[in-house]
């Protein structure tokens, strides 16, 4: 893994294709929990209720 270099007390991404892919995955992991929510809602209209 390449270290990060840090300028002037920042923090600045050695590479930004790291970065891109990161952002990608989370958008992936929230556009997933939102998926999955509305379908719990609309099969069983309760997202976190345990019966």
């Amino acid at each position: 893994m390449v270290p990060a270099n840090i300028r002037g007390g920042k923090v600045i991404a050695a590479n930004n294709i790291f970065t891109v892919l990161a952002g990608a995955a989370l958008l992936v992991v929230l556009a997933t929990v939102a998926f999955v929510a509305y379908k719990c809602y609309v099969q069983y209209d309760t997202i976190f209720t345990v019966r």
